[in-house]
């Protein structure tokens, strides 16, 4: 559904154009777009490079729009902060010359309680209140999720596109609560539940393991694919072995284990 919507030695410093290197240490410096204060994984990264002379910089974007644009217009080498569904919609919107070289991992989304009011989403009654963030893509799939958790039943043929208009039954009795994605982790006291994605839920102090009660099978939906995060480049740099080299030590056992070990389920390998 495609409208769903980081240097090996010395030796490759002629060959990238877009990074920098750092005189003082001998060192290539690559700079990569992220969203979000939670890159323990990057650090990682950075400590298998270094003995090759590399070295990951990163760049943290509040905005979800601007990552993309610095790295067509080439403020930065590449950027690591987007799922498929998101990054081919932007492509289309703006025409970026882009392309994904590399898979990182999948958020699932979650329905979150406040201070384990409940435990079970069958405990939700009628008139309890549920949000969910109000942008289309994120709010389609919230609506999707809380279908599959059974409060819920929607319109099929707006797969996960839907509003709260496409909802042809609520035998939950539950209301709707849409705010943007980043305040549902402040509202969730106020609120019986709500879905939130895993760096807002994490900024928010919420934890998958202790503080959800229903969580989305990113692996097993219809926009799977689409759901994969990835790391960026421009076009005309895909094949650039020194980025080929960040997605491979991205991709290792050891990085692996640190978004298992530190993000314990809302950030889960997806290579």
């Amino acid at each position: 559904m495609k409208k769903w919507f980081v240097l090996v030695g010395i030796l490759f410093v002629g060959v990238l154009a877009g990074c920098g290197s750092d005189s003082n240490e001998d060192v290539t410096v690559v700079r990569v777009g992220v969203v979000g204060a939670f890159q323990d994984h990057w650090e990682k990264v950075n400590e298998l490079l270094a003995d090759e002379g590399i070295r990951v910089e990163l760049v943290t974007f509040s905005d979800f729009a601007t990552p993309n644009t610095a790295l067509n217009d080439g403020e930065l080498d590449l950027n690591a902060f987007q799922n498929h569904g998101f990054f081919n919609n932007a492509i289309e919107t703006n025409g970026y010359d882009l392309v994904a070289i590399g898979d990182t991992f999948v958020t699932p989304l979650n329905i979150f309680v406040y201070n384990h009011q409940i435990s079970d989403v069958s405990a939700l009654q009628e008139g309890d209140e549920v949000g969910i963030p109000s942008d289309l893509t994120n709010g389609g799939r919230a609506l999707k999720l809380l279908e599959a958790a059974g409060l819920i039943v929607m319109d099929p043929a707006v797969g996960y596109l839907g509003t709260e208009a496409d909802i042809t039954s609520n035998p939950s009795g539950i209301v709707i609560v849409p705010a943007e994605s980043g305040m549902l982790a402040g509202m969730l006291p106020d609120l019986a539940a709500a879905v939130i994605n895993a760096p807002n839920a994490i900024a928010g102090g919420l934890s998958v393991d202790d503080d959800s009660i229903f969580t989305e099978d990113s692996f097993d939906i219809e926009i799977a694919d689409d759901l994969v995060n990835l790391i960026a480049a421009r076009s005309d740099e895909a094949d650039n072995p020194v980025f080929r080299r960040i997605v491979e030590t991205f991709q290792t056992e050891e990085v692996r284990q640190v978004l298992l070990d530190v993000f314990q389920g809302a950030f889960i390998p997806a290579w």
